[in-house]
């Protein structure tokens, strides 16, 4: 009742197929992450053979077309919620924040691009042979969307690129970059951009320790792509992500309550096992009321998350709600490894326990996908406040 398990609240949105596909990828990440997790945490990143064994396994191609080598029937937004938990199962997100940017990357692509880039580029990226990053954030930018300053001037027969952007996740790895530029006074763009191009260079980001060495700088000095690598209209770009940001903050979510979930199982274990003042600690009633206040705000979040999932699956827009949660959901994640860390006391700072890195990403998710702030005034004014 306490494990991983234990601690998801029923809900009819979860079928058969749902408890299927959590058993495969529960499968392939014991097998194929969890004895290397600690060696790839520490270095920050794992070998590219993982994308091509994800995609034999058929993890890659959920919600694409077969044609395109994936599989789009019955795949939902549970489908989705399910990877993000059990890749963030044992407390550290090194892969997932690499593999996971396909789903945000590639569907605008799918949507919009030609038959020549669903070929090259959609067909490999789904078979593990190729990978893809979304380039959004900018120096001086941060989740201001629209203050975003990336120019792309037209010459007539290709986009000339200026600018930089950064904190992109699997930027040192990509081999094409969905990125958001602005063209003149038609506004925000998407293009998609061979990371071989002239004049364009990456960097990994250096600084607090987080899960992804990966995750890096992208450098644009008049690098030409062709107008038939543009993604859509030009000046569109700000309605297609709002679809895509909703994917990531639904992502998001299910990461932070799984790990707030994972946290909170491995301190009750903790608390039967570990013995002070002649009792177990899990017998002072102060801890016993810390444990309830955790597993009460993991339940409550999760009742907020399913009728989020139900409302969007029935064709709702419900986006007030799905930014609050994303800052409640976050929250849960920071009071409960805060806690779980004072639980575990000098046990959970000798850089041997997974709540010390649960605890140590956990403030990531609260700035990915939108910070507090972004999303509480994006909901106030979807409630008309």
């Amino acid at each position: 009742m306490n494990d991983f398990d234990g601690l998801r609240p029923r809900t009819a949105g979860l079928g058969k197929k749902h408890q299927d596909w959590r058993t495969k990828l529960r499968i392939f990440v014991d097998e194929n992450i969890v004895p290397d997790l600690d060696a790839w945490s520490e270095a920050g990143t794992f070998p590219d053979e993982l994308y091509k064994k994800a995609a034999k396994a058929g993890l890659l191609g959920f919600g694409f077309a077969v044609e395109l080598g994936g599989w789009a029937e019955d795949a939902d937004l549970y489908h989705r919620i399910i990877f993000a938990e059990e890749f963030h199962r044992h407390g550290s997100g090194v892969v997932f924040a690499d593999i996971a940017t396909l789903w945000i990357g590639l569907p605008p692509v799918v949507k919009f691009g030609s038959p020549q880039l669903l070929e090259s580029v959609v067909r490999p990226i789904l078979a593990g042979e190729k990978k893809i990053a979304f380039a959004v954030t900018e120096p001086g930018g941060g989740s201001d969307v629209g203050g975003l300053s990336m120019t792309a001037d037209f010459d007539g027969d290709n986009y000339v690129v200026n600018g930089v952007k950064t904190l992109i996740s699997g930027a040192t790895r990509a081999d094409w970059v969905l990125t958001v530029v602005r063209t003149g006074s038609k506004g925000l763009t998407l293009l998609l951009i061979d990371t071989v191009s002239e004049g364009m260079s990456v960097e990994p980001v250096k600084g607090l320790s987080w899960y992804s060495a990966s995750n890096g700088t992208i450098s644009f000095d008049s690098v030409k792509v062709p107008v038939n690598n543009r993604i859509g209209d030009e000046g569109r770009a700000f309605s297609y992500l709002t679809e895509q940001f909703n994917i990531e903050r639904f992502s998001g979510v299910a990461a932070t309550l799984a790990m707030a979930r994972t946290a909170t199982a491995d301190t009750i274990v903790w608390a039967k096992d570990r013995h002070t003042f002649g009792k177990r600690l899990i017998d002072h009633q102060s801890i016993r009321h810390k444990l309830v206040a955790m597993v009460r705000e993991i339940r409550a979040a999760y009742g907020y998350l399913d009728q989020c999932v139900y409302r969007f699956e029935n064709d709702e827009l419900p986006i007030a709600d799905l930014c609050m949660l994303k800052v409640h959901a976050t929250g849960v994640l920071e009071r409960v490894s805060r806690d779980a860390m004072h639980v575990l006391g000098g046990q959970a700072y000798q850089g041997n326990h997974r709540i010390e890195r649960i605890q140590r990403e956990s403030r990531i998710f609260a700035l990915g996908g939108g910070t507090e702030e972004v999303l509480s005034d994006l909901a106030a004014r979807q409630l008309e406040f």
